[in-house]
């Protein structure tokens, strides 16, 4: 079982890590290349161009500036531990225990719009840049058209045949991938809370719960969409009535 997951936009360079133990991304020659775009935008491009404050555009110009290679451990931090977003709240990754971090770099995989595809042990750098930012690259007019091929090769190349792959991303980063060209089954994962008379999906929930899924999938070695159905916790709990046969809604 492979699990897709989005990155976060806050991210945690300061906490203190349970493991040294590391891997580099396989898209280091891409970020490289998108870093050096970014290098020549000003803050007030950047602020343009994700539509994000002054004082953001000048923290991710920094960064821009500040980033290079080759990472260490010195200037960089593993993907699982820097993204401090809902989602990795979560997770909670910091209380993974070591036995299980082979099961965790093995099975999750973060969609970057910066890095491409990380595992989760992936050092990185700090950045933003979202998916759906429309940076031009080359002859691709965004990212998703620089993006879309390579992680979906990379995806069929690493997965065996019929080997599941459970999208807990959110909209925005799944499109990264053509899923038509997918040779693994794949089943989606919607959680859905009661209000004013029908389920809805409240996106700060959705987010905690796609944690929450991910690390009941690590804890308890999940390997098939039965395993996904005992999902049982911050009083979410499988719906049949909602689900289907590739996409599981999960109730509170």
């Amino acid at each position: 079982m492979k699990l897709i997951i989005s990155p976060a936009k806050s991210l945690d360079y300061k906490s203190e890590l349970p493991t040294r133990f590391s891997s580099v991304g396989c898209f280091m020659n891409e970020a490289k290349e998108l870093n050096n775009l970014l290098k020549k935008k000003s803050p007030k491009d950047l602020s343009e161009l994700m539509k994000i404050s002054t004082k953001i555009s000048e923290l991710n110009y920094s960064r821009n500036q500040e980033w290079s290679t080759p990472f260490t451990k010195d200037n960089s931090r593993q993907a699982i531990y820097a993204f401090n977003g809902d989602v990795y709240r979560g997770l909670d990754a910091y209380t993974i225990s070591q036995h299980k971090l082979d099961k965790l770099q093995n099975t999750v995989r973060i969609i970057s719009g910066l890095y491409g595809l990380l595992k989760p042990m992936d050092l990185i750098q700090p950045y933003r840049l979202e998916m759906g930012t429309r940076l031009a690259v080359g002859n691709n007019k965004n990212l998703y058209e620089f993006w879309r091929q390579k992680i979906t090769t990379s995806l069929n190349n690493e997965m065996k045949p019929g080997e599941l792959l459970v999208n807990l991303a959110s909209q925005e980063y799944f499109k990264a991938i053509d899923y038509k060209t997918i040779n693994s089954p794949i089943v989606h994962i919607d959680f859905k809370d009661f209000k004013n008379g029908q389920y809805k999906t409240i996106s700060i929930f959705s987010k905690l719960a796609r944690g929450l899924m991910t690390r009941h999938i690590i804890d308890t070695d999940s390997n098939c969409i039965d395993d996904l159905k005992t999902f049982k916790n911050d009083g979410y709990a499988f719906d049949e009535n909602l689900s289907t046969e590739n996409k599981l809604v999960f109730t509170r």
